[in-house]
């Protein structure tokens, strides 16, 4: 009892009540930047999702970008400013932060230098996330690969193909990435016809097939815009190749042009248009003549062996 007596005599109570109000008022400071904090960011979430959803985002998957989005802003806050009040309270209570913040700069730096791959790929795949550049659904080629989006994280994106392989590409390693169905997409068109047709005639059966088609029940509701024929848009070895584009809805581009190139196939056969293709001649030297030069000798030769 003598013991506790003389510590409490020991007590400097003023300087006690000080600095415990001053860790309430540290406390209640960190509380209200906490409140504001979370009201910036709830108002930058909405923001976030009716942005994609004035760009044509599904309500579902705007949603979950902007959570994600924020999630991740609201746990780096909330680390960088409960480890800036905890510091600041052990300065208060008379403890030397000095050799803290030196360990602390020595782990972060061996931390960096191990994680510094982890860190690249989180940063970028926050950026990717950010500004919308791919998301879950779209046809993308990344780093020359092409394939569905299936997932967008914040250290990977998730492609598969056409075959079913699924290809996985850290965030950090991305040096190209090309997204074909953001907002809208195209099917662009080179139709290649014979150097005998006339060309006017080919573009005018071309643009009987594009109004049937945009009048289409299935197909018309795909198509955004009226399809754009561009004309001759090269002599080709063995064909007048005419050039267009169909504009149409996300990831629609491919449903569209196979369509779309049925329909030519029997436009051109219905009006007697040809669509060439390469001819070639086999030639083995003498020995092996060509098949036409062949029947020639062996005409020429007949009437000798009949009058021999």
């Amino acid at each position: 009892m003598e013991m506790l007596t003389e510590f409490l005599q020991t007590v400097s109570w003023q300087t006690l009540v000080l600095t415990s109000f001053r860790i309430l008022i540290i406390l209640l400071l960190g509380w209200f930047l906490g409140v504001v904090i979370e009201k910036v960011l709830k108002k930058l979430e909405r923001r976030l999702v009716k942005k994609g959803e004035d760009d044509g985002e599904p309500p579902t998957e705007s949603t979950k970008r902007a959570e994600t989005l924020v999630r991740l802003i609201r746990q780096g806050v909330y680390l960088a400013i409960w480890i800036t009040i905890g510091l600041v309270i052990l300065q208060e209570i008379g403890v030397d932060i000095g050799p803290i913040l030196a360990g602390a700069g020595i782990l972060g730096l061996a931390v960096g230098f191990g994680g510094q791959n982890l860190v690249r790929d989180v940063i970028s795949g926050f950026f990717i996330i950010l500004e919308n550049q791919v998301r879950v659904g779209d046809v993308a080629i990344i780093n020359g690969t092409g394939g569905l989006v299936e997932k967008v994280n914040f250290r990977t994106i998730v492609l598969r193909d056409l075959a079913g392989v699924v290809h996985i590409f850290p965030n950090g390693t991305i040096t190209t990435l090309s997204n074909m169905t953001q907002e809208w997409s195209a099917y662009v068109f080179e139709i290649g016809v014979a150097y005998k047709e006339n060309t006017d005639v080919v573009t005018r059966v071309l643009g009987q097939v594009l109004g049937d088609l945009c009048k289409d029940p299935t197909h018309g509701e795909l198509i955004l815009e009226e399809p754009e024929i561009y004309g001759v848009n090269k002599l080709d070895d063995s064909a007048v190749v005419i050039k267009g584009r169909i504009k149409t809805k996300p990831s629609r581009q491919w449903q569209v042009g196979r369509e779309f190139l049925r329909r030519v196939k029997l436009a051109f056969d219905e009006q007697g248009i040809e669509i060439p293709f390469p001819h070639s001649t086999v030639y083995f030297g003498e020995v092996s003549k060509p098949f036409d030069v062949r029947l020639l000798e062996r005409l020429q030769n007949e009437p000798l062996t009949k009058e021999g």
